[in-house]
């Protein structure tokens, strides 16, 4: 029996394998960007053979419960969460996370400036770091390329050219659509829409904080949204979410899809979209200013080794392997990645990237605070109220605004 242990001590000492290793479990939504995560993870345990990632991939409606669940365990059973920018304030608020900053600060090289500014806020409150950028999704408009060239539209730079290209590429008797919308209730319309409202200077509060979802520039915002969803869209899509957009738009039915800039690579991969692959491009969302999505890589206050956890959070998050994961197809944070020249010739072209530049300089997440999740999803449900005929604009909007006044205590 000696000799099976020692024989047994040598191989896991060759294999890099350290018998009782350390698991960290992490939560994560099944998206693209987590099968990279998955691609990296070898490298990490690698370099740590005391530690063992598994990762708990899962729908997004299903994240939130789970993780405020866990928060309120005597131990979580998750090391590291995933955090989306609506609930970054309120979790750090209700003590949820651990602080950050010192270990932020204290490493050497890490470089916390480097992200890019508006992605690098959303994990910050009041002064204090809870959250580290892990991908983003800033909106961006994807066109079909050849289709605006072929009947000699310019690509829109202004909400009213973009309804009025939408339009006039629609026709729907071949079934063929300017846009690919998602009007869903809720998160999806408020995501898409809330575009069409930066386009005309509206937004949900002022400056001073003051409630504005329903001025007059919000309300001629939504009228153009709804136009165009019933003028160049297909009929069902006031119920559509991402998945039935993105399917027209890869079927070759539409033209134009204001959504995740992310996805423009999937829509030119041969493997989803056959010989439309690489008719796709994209820009700016018409108007310029974008609504910014991003996720967050946090640790529970109550984790088992907020130690560990670090390790890997700040491995994953660091330069060099930033770039390696934007390389294998991630969303970038960083700025020194976004203007990489090897990651321009690796990736997908110094132009997706810079295009990616300009969008996160004027990007701004839906809404923040500690009540960001449901003034969202009040929001959209009235516009969806609104888009489905159930009520005129004033009057969702109107309703909107009240509904928000009653959330915040107002």
């Amino acid at each position: 029996m000696r000799h099976v242990a020692i024989l047994l001590s040598l191989l896991v000492v060759g294999s890099g394998l350290v018998l009782g290793a350390k698991t960290l479990t992490i939560i994560m939504e099944e998206v693209p960007d987590t099968d990279v995560i998955r691609e990296l993870i070898p490298e990490f345990e690698a370099q740590n053979p005391d530690l063992k990632i598994v990762i708990d991939a899962m729908p997004y409606e299903a994240m939130r419960d789970k993780i405020l669940t866990e928060f309120l365990a005597p131990v979580s059973s998750y090391d590291i969460v995933i955090v989306d920018n609506p609930w970054t304030d309120e979790f750090a608020a209700g003590g949820f996370l651990v602080d950050l900053t010192d270990r932020v600060m204290a490493l050497e090289g890490y470089d916390f400036e480097d992200f890019a500014k508006p992605i690098r806020d959303i994990g910050v409150y009041k002064g204090r770091i809870f959250g580290l950028p892990f991908y983003n999704y800033a909106l961006a408009m994807i066109v079909r390329q050849d289709v605006f060239d072929e009947a000699g539209i310019p690509i829109p730079t202004n909400i009213a050219d973009y309804v009025k290209a939408c339009r006039q590429l629609t026709n729907k008797e071949e079934g063929f659509y300017g846009a690919a919308m998602q009007a869903k209730r809720g998160y999806k319309i408020f995501e898409e829409g809330k575009n069409y409202m930066y386009a005309l200077g509206a937004d949900v509060f002022d400056e001073e904080g003051n409630i504005v979802i329903n001025s007059h520039l919000a309300k001629a915002a939504l009228h153009l949204y709804i136009a165009n969803l019933e003028a160049a869209a297909p009929k069902g899509a006031v119920n559509w979410g991402f998945d039935e957009a993105f399917r027209l738009m890869a079927a070759g039915k539409a033209a134009t899809m204001i959504t995740y800039n992310w996805m423009l690579p999937s829509l030119n991969n041969p493997e989803k979209t056959g010989e439309l692959a690489g008719k796709f491009s994209f820009y700016e969302v018409p108007g310029g200013k974008a609504v910014l999505g991003a996720w967050y890589w946090s640790i529970p206050h109550n984790a088992a080794d907020i130690e560990a956890s670090w390790r890997f959070i700040s491995w994953v998050t660091s330069k060099a392997v930033e770039k390696e994961r934007v390389i294998l197809g991630g969303a970038p944070v960083r700025m020194s990645v976004l203007t990489d020249p090897e990651v321009w010739e690796k990736g997908y072209g110094k132009q997706y990237y810079l295009t990616l530049v300009k969008i996160l300089e004027d990007a701004e997440p839906l809404v923040r605070g500690l009540h960001a999740e449901e003034v969202i999803e009040t929001i959209g449900l009235e516009m969806n109220n609104a888009a489905a005929g159930i009520k005129t604009v004033d009057q969702a909007l109107d309703d909107a605004a009240k509904a928000v006044a009653e959330i915040l205590g107002g």
